[in-house]
């Protein structure tokens, strides 16, 4: 699925859970969504979850020391 598609999918989710629950319901299918995003993007490869826990080891830094 194409990052457009996605995101215009995600876009309906978000809307109709707006309008049909308000706007806390929306934040709470807001993060399941990113919740759900991230898992996905770990199990597909796209997300290197030892590069992000290098950096917070670091300090947050990404720049190598000279």
């Amino acid at each position: 699925m194409k990052s457009t598609q996605f995101g215009l999918l995600l876009g309906a989710i978000f809307g109709f859970a707006l309008v049909s629950q308000g706007f806390g319901e929306m934040l709470i299918v807001m993060l399941i969504a990113a919740i759900g995003w991230v898992i996905a993007s770990i199990l597909a490869g796209d997300l290197d979850v030892s590069d992000l826990l290098d950096r917070s080891s670091r300090g947050g830094s990404s720049r190598t020391p000279k």
